[in-house]
């Protein structure tokens, strides 16, 4: 038997978080809040937060971005982990979603270290660019409409300091990237070809590009990890 074909059964997952998961209090409750919502599938699970909050310890990020807010669990988990002088800007076009998020902020007495930018994107990177921000964030988190990924990429590194991570969100695709069949009924309503051409073009993309260093990971819905050289 080869390591890689080790599988994640839903027994190895419980153990696994078993004797690893330490979730704040306000993670878990807003985790719990969002699985009630009909996109809840959009949450990252609570390893793969903690698994960011990690890697910003590790680079002591004290400025970072995040592309796609959604009910702010990936939020909150950054926010915990800076120190009390840093930032998070964290963007979506929600606002009912995010708004979810708030309360659990607060609650983590993080809310003043989060600023929530509602509006599309790649209009407010371009706005962080235009203010002369390029070269300033620790850490960035692309999580969001897959159509514009190749942008949140391209400008993402714009703004990261050299040496800066870039976590990809999703770029898996729930394994339609290898194989349509894995898609069931409400998962291929919410993917379209488009999407996973997207990903797909951008994930061969990162490999061959030069500006950065990069290792795609298994967690979740797969999770790309880029440092900007």
């Amino acid at each position: 038997m080869e390591k890689s074909d080790i599988q994640m059964s839903k027994g190895l997952y419980e153990y696994m978080l078993s004797v690893s998961l330490r979730e704040h209090d306000a993670l878990r409750e807003l985790r719990e809040v969002t699985a009630k919502d009909p996109s809840s599938i959009m949450q990252i699970p609570p390893e793969q937060g903690q698994f960011m909050a990690l890697l910003v310890k590790i680079i002591n990020a004290k400025k970072t971005l995040e592309i796609g807010t959604y009910t702010g669990y990936s939020t909150l988990s950054v926010a915990l982990a800076m120190p009390a002088d840093s930032m998070t800007i964290t963007c979506d076009i929600n606002s009912d979603w995010a708004s979810i998020g708030k309360k659990y902020w607060k609650q983590a007495g993080v809310d003043n270290k989060i600023d929530l930018r509602i509006g599309p994107a790649l209009d407010t990177l371009d706005k962080l660019i235009h203010d002369g921000q390029e070269n300033s964030f620790d850490f960035s988190f692309i999580d969001a409409d897959k159509i514009n990924y190749d942008g949140y990429f391209e400008k993402s590194l714009k703004l990261l300091r050299p040496g800066g991570l870039l976590a990809i969100d999703n770029v898996f695709l729930f394994g339609s990237v290898v194989d349509l069949g894995l898609l069931d009924k409400d998962l291929r309503a919410r993917i379209s070809d488009t999407d996973i051409l997207t990903m797909r073009i951008l994930n061969e993309k990162i490999k061959h590009d030069e500006r950065v260093d990069l290792t795609m990971l298994s967690i979740a819905d797969g999770l790309t990890l880029v440092r900007k050289r």
